[in-house]
């Protein structure tokens, strides 16, 4: 899926080459980790809130 995106966004292997020493010029190589892993948290919260139901859905349904 990545694949297909990066096509369509018209990036190449160059160009994303620059984009990740860019970000790594800017963040330093001791904050990467730490943005990953806020990223990380923040996509598992997201992928947990999804698949289970919220109490004031149901009572929406009813």
């Amino acid at each position: 899926m990545l694949n297909s995106v990066l096509l369509v966004a018209g990036l190449g292997a160059p160009e994303i080459i620059i984009i990740l020493v860019v970000i790594l010029l800017l963040f330093g190589g001791k904050k990467i980790p730490e943005l990953m892993r806020g990223l990380g948290k923040g996509v598992k919260e997201f992928k947990d809130a999804k698949d289970s139901p919220h109490p004031a859905d149901e009572d929406r349904r009813n």
